[in-house]
């Protein structure tokens, strides 16, 4: 169900989105080129920077990612930033950084990229799943409740932002003030969400994000950190650079186990490019989603939820659907592209088998994965784009 309100926010909310040229039936050019679920896009002003620094020398780590960091902490509204070599490794040098020890169990989503989980056994804790609410994806904070009454062994949580949407920070937060317990935030997908005017980021102890090529912004690959505990900077910036003292002079001092996570001085000239076009390119995510939104009312799938006070950027259109692999199929043949996030649970994984709480039941979860199916909402798509998509749903459901 879709929740009217558009919570327009200066820096990307939406006014008038839709209009009747948008929604009215439209005949579709069988030789239209196809649409994509994803377009990467660098504007002259990344290829620039990435030339100068070509021409400088200066590839690795250096000025060009510290100013990045405080950029991008700056714009979640969070006091430090530590640039990571891509979202997994964002996570994993966090839970390090918080303080995560081995055998300690981490409330998460099942509902999610693996990545999410991963970066907890990786850090060597003990992922533990709740169920999501069935109309955000997100965790369901009772389900959260019921886990902590049947655990004692849980020290944090690991909320998942999915599809662009914020979790249910203010429960789950308090949740955490009641058990003593970090929170971790995974936004790898929220880059620029936000809650009653707080942007994702600046609710937890961290949080992570994601600079892959089909996120809200990229640097082709590469992720963030950020928080406002100093400790939590520190020790990331440590990690992600072997495990050096930040307070040194740079050379050869390891005062830690760490890793090589850094972001390159190219990577982070596009992110500071990408970072200038967000407010752009989240606002054309949700015109795109408001057109979706009335054109699809009539249809029989489920299109997303935005709740009061929730600003939602769409990485993902998500719509949902028990006919959903026939929809992907016409969709297909019409040359639209379509996502399934995720077609597998992660406590379904292989890799899961033989994790505690992996063969436990999340019905919402396990329901979701069989029905979810993402259409394109990307920053490119014109209006013809769109008024593909949307005949290729109506065309699907009214020739049944």
């Amino acid at each position: 169900m879709t929740d009217t309100e558009t919570n327009a926010e200066p820096d990307g909310g939406v006014e008038d989105a839709t209009g009747s040229d948008e929604t009215a039936a439209t005949e579709v050019d069988p030789g239209a080129g196809p649409v994509p679920i994803a377009d990467p896009e660098l504007s002259e002003a990344a290829l620039e920077r990435v030339e100068s620094l070509l021409a400088d020398g200066r590839l690795a780590d250096g000025p060009e990612v510290r100013a990045f960091e405080d950029e991008f902490a700056a714009y979640c509204g969070t006091d430090a930033g530590v640039a990571t070599s891509n979202g997994t490794t964002a996570l994993h040098a966090a839970l390090e950084a918080i303080g995560l020890e081995d055998g300690d169990a981490v409330i998460t989503s099942p509902f999610s990229f693996v990545a999410s989980a991963n970066a907890v056994r990786l850090a060597g804790g003990k992922p533990v799943f709740a169920d999501i609410d069935p109309e955000t994806y997100t965790l369901d904070p009772a389900d959260v409740r019921r886990v902590l009454r049947e655990r004692d062994d849980v020290v944090g949580l690991l909320p998942v932002h999915l599809y662009g949407l914020p979790a249910d920070m203010a429960a789950l937060c308090e949740i955490a003030d009641d058990h003593d317990l970090f929170v971790l935030e995974d936004a790898c997908q929220a880059h620029g969400a936000a809650v009653d005017g707080t942007r994702v980021g600046g609710f937890g102890d961290a949080a992570c994000f994601s600079f892959y090529p089909t996120k809200n912004m990229t640097t082709a690959e590469g992720g963030m950190i950020v928080t406002d505990r100093d400790d939590v900077a520190e020790r990331a910036a440590s990690y992600v650079n072997h495990g050096r003292d930040v307070g040194g002079t740079g050379g050869y001092d390891h005062v830690e186990l760490g890793h090589n996570y850094r972001m390159t001085s190219l990577e982070a000239a596009i992110g500071r490019a990408q970072l200038d076009r967000l407010a752009e390119h989240n606002r054309a995510r949700r015109e795109n989603a408001a057109v979706y939104d009335e054109a699809l009312a009539e249809m029989p799938v489920e299109t997303p939820t935005e709740p009061a006070g929730y600003r939602h950027v769409y990485h993902q259109y998500t719509v949902r659907t028990d006919d959903r692999d026939a929809l992907a199929a016409t969709l297909e043949e019409r040359d639209v592209g379509t996502g399934i996030y995720y077609e597998t649970p992660i406590h379904r994984q292989p890799a899961y088998e033989t994790v505690s709480s992996a063969a436990a039941e999340f019905p919402v979860a396990e329901r979701a994965a069989d029905e979810v199916l993402s259409l394109p909402v990307h920053p490119t798509l014109s209006e013809r784009d769109r008024r593909i998509v949307v005949e290729a749903v109506r065309d699907h459901f009214t020739t049944q």
